[in-house]
């Protein structure tokens, strides 16, 4: 690594070292926050990926890049039973991390004090590779991915992002500003943070730079200044230069991890009614340019959050909507382990007895779009899944027990007809991983 890359790292390293990053209290617990847990669960992506339903015991999971050690916390919870590694540049930031997991009562959780690049020094493998925050900081993305490449098993996923440039422009221009006034030739201190405090709101509110960039409220704002107008090392990228990356490193995408936030049809008026060109051309384009199309459109996304594998290793598997009858009659329906916290069946049931309709959007809010609300009834013939996985004619069972005399019709439901139902609800919720379908062998 040249001198000027080596100065870049140092003081990025210096930086976290004097203000760890994420400031969040050490009793602070994301049990509740199920929509992080969900992103941070492997089975999240590894679903994605392989269409399977795997446990995670026993999986090694690295937190590249662990900072205080709050994701690191995320992913025990998200993934019990795995082994969690920490690394990060900042021997404070592993320090803190270590008490935060210890305070939680994780006892299988190791941390070290190391770079992405020294990766193949610890002499592991692992199942999943959490790098959050972490590679647009890096003097080349695709040393980053191939250094966690080198340690990732044959079937595993990295999650890992970087920032969008085309959202963060203003941020890098605000940088440049401060760069040019000195402010980022040493470590940010308290100084400079005051200062750029003292210069930003000075300018008059309609100026670009502080009308984009400067609506943080007071509280946490000296953290977020140094995230955002004083952060070493920051870099923006687009979708393209993700791919292109990926490339050089003989890396497989697999889903953006807010997939449904990047649906470019969302942002029509009339979804099913496109303009003729887009009507026909959408299906005719790769997924990089799908994805690019959506940030020329509408950059909105901070982060270009993705998850990825090594090349050619997915388990080829036919997609739902691909599926024949007798694929479905055969089917396992499992909840999403997330959604099997005692409090979403509680408000499940409450849901039930009042007869009014169930928002399960409300808990892994995934669409940009209206809530995701289930009829009470229909709701109910998910009861079983909080047990533990359910054959799909299972709940077909039950359907019929709780309907079973059309309400318009009052001729009673045929089995045909409650399959039909039961597979519609099964759909809709699958396509935002509330449940996960498994054909037989």
């Amino acid at each position: 690594m040249d001198n000027q890359k080596s100065e870049l790292i140092e003081k990025i390293r210096q930086q976290f070292e004097t203000a760890p990053y994420p400031r969040i209290s050490l009793d602070q617990s994301p049990k509740n926050d199920y929509e992080l847990l969900f992103i941070h669960n492997f089975l999240t992506p590894y679903y994605l990926k392989n269409q399977k339903v795997i446990k995670t015991d026993c999986k090694a999971i690295l937190d590249a890049g662990c900072g205080s050690g709050y994701k690191s916390l995320i992913l025990a919870e998200a993934n019990p039973g795995a082994k969690i590694i920490g690394i990060d540049i900042s021997e404070e930031s592993v320090s803190l991390a270590k008490q935060r997991l210890q305070y939680h009562g994780f006892d299988n959780a190791e941390f070290y004090v190391m770079s992405i690049q020294d990766l193949p020094s610890l002499g592991l493998e692992f199942d999943y590779i959490n790098c959050d925050e972490v590679l647009y900081l890096l003097p080349d993305i695709a040393v980053g991915l191939q250094a966690m490449k080198s340690v990732l098993k044959s079937n595993g996923i990295i999650r890992t992002n970087l920032h969008n440039s085309l959202q963060r422009s203003m941020y890098f221009s605000a940088q440049k500003v401060f760069k040019l006034m000195g402010l980022m030739n040493d470590n940010p201190r308290e100084l400079e943070i005051e200062l750029v405090t003292d210069i930003m709101k000075s300018l008059k509110d309609q100026v670009t730079i502080k009308a984009l960039t400067w609506s943080h409220p007071e509280a946490g704002r000296e953290e977020w200044i140094l995230m955002n107008h004083l952060l070493q090392g920051d870099k923006g990228y687009n979708i393209p230069e993700m791919f292109a990356a990926l490339k050089t490193a003989d890396l497989e995408f697999v889903s953006m991890v807010n997939w449904r936030h990047w649906e470019i049809t969302d942002l029509f008026t009339e979804p099913d009614n496109l303009p003729a060109f887009l009507e026909m051309s959408l299906p005719e384009i790769s997924v990089e340019e799908r994805l690019h199309l959506f940030e020329l459109l509408h950059p909105v996304h901070r982060l270009i959050d993705f998850w990825c594998g090594h090349s050619n290793q997915s388990q080829p598997f036919v997609p739902v909507s691909e599926w024949t009858h007798s694929d479905w009659q055969v089917a396992r329906v499992h909840l999403h382990p997330q959604l099997k916290a005692p409090q979403v069946r509680e408000d499940l049931l409450k849901c039930i007895a009042k007869q009014r309709p169930f928002t399960i959007s409300r808990y892994i809010p995934l669409s940009t779009q209206v809530p995701i609300e289930i009829e009470s009834m229909v709701a109910a013939c998910l009861l079983p899944l909080w047990e533990g996985a359910q054959p799909i004619m299972s709940l077909v069972e039950l359907w019929l027990k709780l309907r079973p005399i059309h309400p318009v019709t009052l001729e009673p439901v045929s089995s045909e007809t409650a399959f039909e139902e039961v597979k519609e609800l099964l759909i809709m919720l699958e396509a935002f991983l509330y449940v996960l379908l498994e054909r037989s062998a």
